[in-house]
């Protein structure tokens, strides 16, 4: 099966409304206060005791930028303080000390992802004591098939930094673009030169990293077709093995950088939808995959070859190639997947570190997942990962007639399949390569918490609380 989209702007115009990423499910929105850390000390018990105990993701996150991208809607703290620095790395190792010890020291460590913020606002001697620290607490894996990533900034890349980070065990680097376009750049506050990009990806081949991502965003103020084609020009000409291509969403009631914005610089809906079209176009034209969502990666990438083999998973840190993993935040506002439970740090960094302060887990809410959503989550992963639902797998794994257990999923999902986004029969939901771009729009008829998607209406969180890890708003 194909997994190149086809674009369709009419289709496209009539669902480009916001909706749930799915890099869980249920979403984030739905997390509740009354799980606490009572409740994720007994998950992490429940997760030692399997028969055969998953291994192990960590996402430590890194709350600190230089400078505000006024774009973003990150959970990040503005400083130039080094002693800032310091005094989290302090934080970080004393939350360490309290969750490491509720883990089985036999379970490996297959994924690592360092996001934020900007994870290079720390230095290397604080990056190298976090890391030790890490391998203190956890059985990192010394295996060629792990993932250890790190968020950069490349404004902020010294000579020998990312060859320390491959000393380090980092084998993979994800670098914020946005657009090369300079009014582009001074609109969002965010000035970086084709120049230090490069350099930056350059030190990446010259220390034996074995992958490169870029992050693009399209629907920026004062975007055009002309500039976002030379910035699509000069990322397929550096070619990185991953490009990610996410669509900026303007919610400056929510976001209050984002009020440096003028609404009156933003592309329109079609023009948005032009620039979308040009990125898909380039990238697959160059030899890039669709991945699903906004992610392109070239066929030898990991993740190309997780899809080819049905091996591909998503989790809060975007799409992996390590499933079966529980996952492990550390930092404010990182999110822990453990077993059939969701939970999430203090968002804000004072409230976080006085909990740690008191020796207490800093959960701040979270989620236990019932039966209905874990079989709804089953079909959402494989819809998200694979472009279609294996009816009859489902109805095995979970003692169900799908098409009664679904009536009214399948009611929603008709006007879809009416569109040509979806095909449908009594073993297989599919999304027909004009709706590889729209696999959320697919996938919300699955969530029951969410009103029917219907064109130019499709229900969203826009006005209320975003995904927990909104990649649309990267740094």
């Amino acid at each position: 099966m194909s997994t190149q989209p086809v674009f369709d702007i009419g289709v496209l115009c009539r669902y480009d409304s916001p909706g749930p990423r799915y890099t869980s499910y249920p979403t984030a929105p739905q997390f509740r206060e009354d799980f606490g850390e009572e409740q994720l000390r007994r998950w992490a018990w429940r997760s030692n005791v399997q028969v055969s105990p998953r291994p192990i993701s960590l996402y430590v996150h890194v709350p600190y930028c230089f400078s505000p991208c006024f774009y973003c809607g990150c959970n990040r703290t503005i400083s130039r303080d080094p002693a800032r620095g310091e005094h989290y790395v302090e934080r970080l190792l004393q939350e360490l000390r309290l969750v490491a010890p509720l883990f089985d020291t036999r379970r490996e460590v297959m994924q690592l992802h360092l996001g934020g913020g900007t994870p290079n606002f720390l230095s290397p001697t604080q990056l190298s004591r976090l890391l030790a620290a890490l391998a203190d607490g956890f059985r990192l894996s010394g295996v060629a098939e792990r993932d250890f990533s790190i968020e950069l900034d490349p404004r902020h890349i010294e000579d020998g930094d990312v060859a320390m980070l491959a000393q380090l065990g980092f084998n993979r680097v994800s670098l914020g673009v946005q657009d090369f376009d300079t009014r582009v750049q001074q609109a969002i506050n965010r000035v970086q030169s084709v120049a230090e990009t490069l350099a930056v990806i350059e030190a990446c081949r010259r220390a034996g990293l074995r992958s490169v991502n870029l992050d693009l965003i399209y629907g920026l103020p004062l975007q055009t077709p002309a500039g976002f084609a030379h910035t699509l020009d000069t990322v397929v000409g550096a070619r990185p093995e991953r490009v990610a291509v996410y669509g900026y969403a303007h919610m400056p009631a929510l976001f209050k950088a984002q009020r440096q914005i003028a609404s009156a610089d933003l592309p329109g809906a079609e023009e948005r939808l032009t620039l979308l079209q040009l990125a898909v176009e380039r990238l697959c034209a160059a030899g890039y995959r669709h991945i699903g969502m906004d992610h392109f990666a070239l066929p030898e990438d990991d993740l190309a070859r997780a899809q080819e083999d049905s091996r591909l998973h998503r989790n809060f840190m975007g799409y992996t190639t390590h499933a079966g993993c529980d996952l492990i935040g550390l930092g404010p506002s990182a999110i822990s997947h453990i077993g059939s439970s969701f939970s999430q740090n203090q968002r804000e960094i004072s409230r976080w570190q006085a909990a740690i302060a008191q020796n207490r887990l800093p959960v701040a809410r979270g989620l236990e997942l019932g039966t209905d959503d874990l079989l709804r989550a089953d079909a959402i992963q494989q819809l998200m990962c694979r472009g279609e639902i294996d009816i009859e797998g489902i109805e095995r794994r979970h003692g169900i007639d799908f098409g009664v257990y679904f009536a009214a999923a399948l009611q929603r999902l008709r006007p879809l399949v009416e569109d040509g986004l979806a095909t449908a029969s009594r073993t297989l939901i599919r999304a027909t390569p004009r709706g590889r771009l729209l696999l959320r729009v697919i996938a919300m008829c699955f969530d029951r918490y969410l009103p029917a998607p219907a064109p130019a209406a499709v229900a969203a969180d826009r006005a209320s609380a975003p995904d927990a890890t909104q990649p649309a708003l990267r740094c």
